[in-house]
């Protein structure tokens, strides 16, 4: 019993920090540095909001692990080994317990991304509009204050605990290439108007940094996105950036003005101490102080590769360069994938703007994180979720109107209500489940229901189910959307329920419909609309319909979600006689063969049957 205790309470303790605790500790990740004045802030709620409970899950659930096989995660605990082993010769005079603790830090972020978007995925797109909105919300009233009082050598720095205009460019330069993302992607015309017009104060907010790297790294990222599209879009894309980029340089000739921050003879003099111990480095954390000769003292090279040189050496930098090339690889190959797209454009961004900004290699959570971190950690998860089957497959298409007359031609309607068809029989025989366009601001638009379907299929399937096999995603110009699957052969529990010929059949079907009721929730698939019109009798097993009003948990079922579950059940009268009165002897028998005595005891309370049956 006390053994069951403690297993229930990691479950949930592991549950409650998936789905609720690392969504709240990512957005606050993403929007800390704009809502609190001082970056100590950023440390103290990402270290209690996503850090530590990370490390928690994982000591809750030590199979999680196995994230160490993805092998960005992997090449990350390479170079972060080799960092602690360089210790060793570093003249640091910080403690090694102090420095150690930045790596863990930078690991919890990979691990937790994995858990989020694992457990958790339909919050993330959510997420990061959230800490879209608050960057954009929090800069106004700098921006409009700079405005009103400029000056030529004035430089916008921002709200919050930006202190810095260089590094406060790099964090609105993150969000502008977010707002550009949803601009290239975006169906609605209200979402491309709102996501135009925070792209454009984004900009407008980086020109006003006066920081010139941030818009080199706009560039590439915005090239490397319109690569990857190869769209009408992305030609207009392409379009624009010759547009703007001759328009500024004949409105602010200095853009192609050296300028006055001494990168050069930074860079030059880096080098030359990398040189002194090129493969091994001078240490992690280790002492660099660069005078270019102007009296200035400069702590980092201002150039992220220079930095890994300079720390680690060349035998470190080999694992910190295949993880950017591991990102890139993989932005490139699932570029069909919306999520593969965004992140690996922002890791482009990101190593662009490092080539002439940084040096820490591991620092603690700061402005820094956005440039390279936080967009392989995303990449990361997503290959971990992909090779899972958690990310709908095949992609999302869109499907102009005369291909999806030609989709439809001669279609038979399955399924229909006041607003028109909603399941179709093609002639192939193939299934079209449609979804209706959804308001821009419901959950719909960020997870859209035909994806749902397709990817609780999937994972349904990962777990031994028997599923319908996924044909295709579409999205049609109207902006609803469609999932094509190959449909079961069957006929529903209830039918069959209907056709038995011998309350002995009902008995024999109640018992294997309990045992598998008790899979589902101990595999933690929440099945909200379970009735017996949902469920498949399919060659002597069963298998679900309407995939995509359902929740699959990180652990079994909670006693309060089965009983739940089968509350739906017991509204439809003739559901409720067959399992719960007529048969409730084999229903709980069925249930009793995967579920614990005290799932048991709580479904037995739950249909309010005797305490022998």
């Amino acid at each position: 019993m006390q053994a069951s205790f403690i297993k229930t309470g990691a479950n949930r303790l592991f549950d409650s920090i998936c789905l609720w605790v690392l969504p709240a500790g990512l957005f606050l990740l993403l929007s800390a540095l704009f809502l609190f004045p001082d970056r100590s802030h950023l440390h103290k709620v990402y270290y209690a909001l996503f850090s530590i409970p990370t490390l928690l899950a994982l000591c809750v659930r030590p199979s999680e692990f196995r994230l160490l096989r993805e092998p960005l995660v992997a090449l990350f605990v390479v170079f972060a080994g080799l960092a602690l082993i360089s210790l060793g010769w570093s003249d640091s005079e910080d403690s090694v317990g102090s420095l150690i603790k930045p790596p863990l830090h930078t690991f919890m972020l990979f691990a937790g991304m994995t858990l989020l978007l694992r457990y958790r995925q339909e919050a993330l797109q959510p997420v990061l509009l959230a800490g879209a909105l608050v960057a954009l919300l929090t800069t106004l009233p700098p921006l409009l204050d700079f405005l009103r009082h400029y000056t030529p050598e004035a430089r916008l720095i921002g709200s919050g605990a930006l202190d810095n205009p260089l590094l406060s460019s790099h964090v609105f330069g993150f969000f502008s290439i977010y707002w550009l993302v949803v601009c290239m992607s975006s169906k609605d015309p209200r979402v491309l108007a709102l996501s135009g017009c925070a792209l454009g104060l984004m900009c407008l907010v980086i020109l006003a940094t006066g920081s010139r790297t941030p818009l080199m790294a706009m560039t590439l990222a915005a090239i490397w996105l319109a690569v990857l599209r190869q769209d009408r879009r992305a030609a207009l894309l392409l379009a624009a950036l010759v547009v703007a980029a001759i328009v500024g340089l004949l409105a602010i000739p200095s853009l192609l003005e050296r300028g006055s921050s001494y990168r050069f003879e930074i860079w030059q003099a880096a080098l030359e101490q990398v040189a002194q111990q090129p493969w091994l480095g001078h240490g992690y954390d280790a002492h660099l102080a660069i005078d270019p000769g102007q009296g200035i003292v400069f702590r980092e090279p201002h150039s992220f590769p220079i930095g890994t040189l300079y720390y680690v050496g060349v035998l470190g930098f080999l694992p910190w360069l295949g993880m950017l090339l591991v990102g890139i690889y993989s932005g490139w190959r699932y570029r069909g994938q919306p999520l593969f797209v965004l992140a690996s454009t922002l890791l482009v961004y990101g190593i662009a703007a490092g080539l002439t900004e940084g040096g820490g290699i591991l620092p603690r959570p700061k402005e820094h994180w956005f440039l390279l971190w936080i967009p392989l950690a995303l990449i990361a998860a997503l290959n971990i979720a992909r090779r899972d089957g958690r990310l709908p497959t095949p992609a999302m298409q869109d499907l102009s109107p005369a291909h999806a007359g030609q989709l439809q031609a001669n279609a038979v309607v399955i399924e229909q209500d006041g607003l028109g068809p909603k399941v179709l029989r093609l002639v192939d025989g193939s299934f079209l489940k449609l979804f209706r366009r959804r308001a821009w601001y419901t959950s719909g638009r960020f997870n859209p229901y035909a994806a749902r379907f397709a990817h609780n299929s999937q994972q349904l399937a990962t777990m031994g189910f028997v599923t319908p096999k996924i044909i295709g995603l579409y999205r049609f110009a109207d902006a609803s959307t469609a999932v094509h699957y190959q449909p079961l052969p069957g006929q529903t529990l209830r039918q069959a329920m209907e056709q038995s010929e011998s309350p002995e059949q009902r008995q024999a079907l109640t018992l294997r419909f309990g045992n598998y009721l008790a899979r589902l929730h101990e595999q933690g698939v929440y099945f909200r609309s379970l009735h017996l019109g949902n469920v498949l009798v399919h060659e002597g097993g069963f298998a679900l319909i309407d995939l995509a009003d359902m929740r699959i948990m990180p652990s079994a079922l909670s006693l309060n979600l089965r009983q739940r579950n089968l509350r739906h059940m017991q509204r439809y009268e003739q559901d409720r006689t067959w399992l719960f009165e007529e048969n409730a002897a084999q229903l709980l028998q069925g249930y009793a063969e995967q579920a614990s005595m005290k799932a048991l005891a709580r479904i037995q309370r739950s249909i309010g049957a005797p305490a022998g049956a």
